[in-house]
């Protein structure tokens, strides 16, 4: 395993952040999203359902939801990692309370400095994080550095829709709605 280190610049506002809305993080996700996240991560683990990947790393994992959903592929082990510690311990609870602490581990780490041995994992996951990601090319680097040869990756992630009428709804939506409820 390697040392972590402290924290800088974007990654410590991101941990910062994370822990101040820790507690409403999944509201605030399933509602701004307007529930289209829980639908995505069901996505994500049929897509890998297939593969039958017995060691999973879900990278950011935030509160768990992605592990959580993805316990239904009846790995041996998933390994939730994030860099902020409020987060975790909320998923931490939501694992417990499911009776999935014996197959979800939670680790607090860095998606840019995994502590894992190169080739761990059968598949690793990230739902919602990579845009949190300091530096985007590392921290995709060490995702593929702890893939085994031949596993999968699956990266979910909203994008600024280019069509009409998505596109006009998306805008008003960030525009108009969004700022109200992050001021809550």
């Amino acid at each position: 395993m390697t040392q972590q280190p402290f924290p800088t610049g974007k990654k410590l506002k991101v941990e910062a952040m994370f822990n101040d809305i820790a507690h409403k993080y999944d509201f605030l996700n399933h509602f701004l999203s307007l529930g289209i996240d829980i639908r995505w991560r069901k996505k994500v683990r049929k897509l890998l359902a297939p593969y039958q990947p017995k060691v999973i790393l879900d990278v950011a994992t935030g509160t768990g939801d992605l592990a959580i959903e993805l316990s239904k592929l009846h790995p041996e082990k998933i390994i939730g990692l994030d860099i902020a510690a409020n987060m975790l311990n909320i998923g931490k609870e939501k694992i417990k309370n499911r009776k999935l602490d014996q197959i979800i581990a939670m680790q607090l780490g860095d998606s840019e400095n995994l502590p894992f041995k190169d080739h761990s994992f059968d598949a690793v996951t990230v739902a919602f994080g990579v845009r949190n990601f300091e530096d985007l090319q590392k921290g995709l680097k060490e995702m593929y550095r702890v893939l085994k040869p031949g596993g999968y990756a699956a990266i979910l992630e909203f994008s600024k829709p280019k069509t009409f009428p998505f596109k006009h709804v998306y805008n008003f939506y960030f525009k108009y709605i969004l700022p109200g409820f992050g001021k809550l």
